[in-house]
């Protein structure tokens, strides 16, 4: 901030002037008004910097939880459940069990976290959607919490299934009943022969294509309206096991 012009020459510096006798009378308000303008610029920022609301609306915006119905859901209505959470009520237990104990959700702050089982919820909600139907506005209604409470919940049951992988992924053993629907389904799905043998395949993305191709064009049109090769990596274990056992 500069002080208005025009200015004296003498003006130049205001530290300088601890007396302001030698100053006209239109100089002396000028430094008045600027000190003024200066303590009042001052006194808005620290307000600003202190609010977390910038702007408070005159009605409050009323929230219609609706995750009380998760309950009457899973005793009553597993599709719904299922639909909402995008899994069985019996595995959403399975998980809080085996993330309940991790530190994550326990501090030593005045503002206590949220159940856990909550905190779940709301991971899941986010995690079996996407598009414009999960944006974090809508999580928060859906949820009756705040948006920064949808990012924190997220953010700690992701960092809570992480710590939790090895419980959660791993391979059957290769002579069991699950083996074997793998490398059945594996051998019906897959257009590869190297790849009849595979239990498991992991998806990839797709590379667009600078131009269209000459020859069978159609075949390189892709969902996206593009035309596109698909890449994917098929991981036949069978053989592999077969060989260390």
């Amino acid at each position: 901030m500069t002080p208005p012009s025009p200015l004296s020459p003498a003006l130049s510096d205001f530290s300088g002037f601890s007396d302001n006798s030698s100053l006209s009378g239109d100089d002396t308000y000028i430094i008045t008004c600027y000190n003024r303008l200066q303590d009042a610029i001052a006194t808005l920022r620290d307000e600003v910097v202190r609010a977390r609301i910038l702007h408070r609306p005159s009605e409050p915006l009323p929230w219609a939880p609706q995750l009380h119905l998760l309950v009457h859901f899973g005793e009553h209505r597993p599709l719904l459940f299922r639909h909402k959470l995008r899994v069985n009520p019996e595995i959403f237990d399975d998980i809080l069990d085996l993330i309940s104990g991790h530190p994550i959700f326990h501090n030593n702050l005045n503002n206590s976290q949220l159940p856990i089982a909550i905190q779940l919820a709301i991971f899941l909600n986010r995690a079996g959607h996407y598009g414009n139907s999960i944006s974090l506005l809508d999580v928060s209604q859906w949820a009756g919490v705040s948006v920064g409470s949808v990012v924190n919940c997220t953010n700690r049951v992701m960092v809570a299934l992480l710590d939790q992988h090895d419980a959660f992924m791993g391979f059957p053993p290769h002579d069991s009943r699950d083996f074997e629907l793998a490398q059945r389904y594996s051998a019906q799905a897959s257009t590869c022969p190297e790849w009849q043998n595979g239990i498991l395949a992991v998806d990839g993305t797709t590379v667009d294509l600078f131009a269209t191709p000459g020859f069978f064009h159609q075949a390189f049109y892709d969902r996206k309206s593009k035309y596109s090769l698909g890449c994917q990596v098929s991981f036949y274990l069978f053989a592999t096991v077969k060989k260390l056992t």
